[in-house]
């Protein structure tokens, strides 16, 4: 990062920075603010060696302390230096140079004040304001443009490292669940034949009583009434389950029951295998909105994730 205060030499060309500060030597005293080439100068003379020396001020980054630290990085004899304003208020160093030379103040230098009148400058026109704006906005599409690609490569990188890093930790929990998932299926698998064999059971026990032991006016009420308790049966489960008695939904729901029976036999977490499943998806989904947002993300520089 530049530094936001620079000290050059008089003599020497404005327009470029030596790498060392130096200075010479001008008999006057006082502290003069002047602007060249749109930045501000501040001239003084330094306490310990005498010497005229010029920091250029860059206002929107520099700050009072920040001027202050480099004026005495530059002369270590300055011990103390402060900045007041015109009726001796203290300004705080976290005060904008900007701010700062819009009005007269006092530079004070190892207990020795100075005034320092700061030149007006004429407020900048209508026009002249949406120049700035629009020279802002063609920088700022020009930065964007540049470092598209290595932002969004950053972008991936970021997410791809995201989600390899759920799916090593979903990998031990993916193995107990399909182990949960096969035995809760063999269970649920199970539990439907014998519905299938208890129906079948009664099918033939009403039938054996119809043809072989009573005869059908008998066994009519008897069939009517199983049937009216099957009914009651299904709606009774409606009420419980708040759902529709349809095999899809007895079975999903059977097979859920001793998924989280045998889940909790095992101390597998649900809800931590939810959770990252989620986290892991949505990770996906902003991998794939990055790649979908930045055209360059189609090039053959373009990081893949791992299987």
């Amino acid at each position: 990062m530049l530094q936001s205060v620079a000290c050059v030499e008089l003599c020497r060309d404005p327009t470029s920075y030596p790498s060392r500060p130096c200075a010479t030597r001008v008999p006057p005293d006082e502290i003069t603010v002047n602007y060249r080439h749109g930045l501000p100068w501040v001239t003084l003379t330094l306490p310990s060696r005498r010497e005229r020396c010029q920091f250029v001020v860059k206002p929107v980054l520099s700050t009072v302390g920040s001027f202050l630290q480099d004026l005495q990085n530059e002369d270590r004899g300055v011990k103390t230096a402060a900045i007041l304003t015109a009726d001796g208020g203290e300004i705080p160093a976290s005060t904008l140079m900007e701010v700062l030379l819009r009005k007269d103040f006092k530079l004070v230098i190892n207990d020795v004040a100075c005034d320092v009148r700061c030149p007006r400058r004429e407020k900048p026109t209508t026009e002249h304001m949406t120049e700035m704006e629009n020279m802002k906005s063609v920088v700022h599409r020009l930065f964007t443009v540049l470092h598209l690609e290595e932002f969004q490569k950053k972008q991936e990188h970021h997410l791809l490292e995201r989600i390899d890093h759920l799916k090593a930790q979903l990998q031990p929990l993916e193995q107990v669940k399909a182990r949960i998932a096969v035995r809760s299926e063999a269970r649920t698998g199970t539990l439907l034949w014998a519905g299938l064999a208890l129906l079948s059971a009664q099918g033939g026990a009403l039938a054996w009583l119809t043809w072989w032991v009573y005869s059908w006016d008998i066994m009519e009420p008897v069939t009517y009434f199983l049937t009216f308790a099957n009914s009651m049966v299904f709606f009774a489960y409606f009420i419980v389950t708040r759902q529709n008695y349809t095999y899809p939904a007895v079975r999903s729901r059977q097979f859920l029951q001793f998924f989280h029976k045998t889940s909790q036999q095992q101390h597998f977490d649900v809800e931590q295998y939810n959770r990252l499943k989620d986290d892991l998806a949505e990770a996906r989904a902003s991998l794939r909105r990055v790649r979908h947002a930045f055209p360059v993300g189609a090039q053959a520089g373009t990081l893949r994730e791992k299987d």
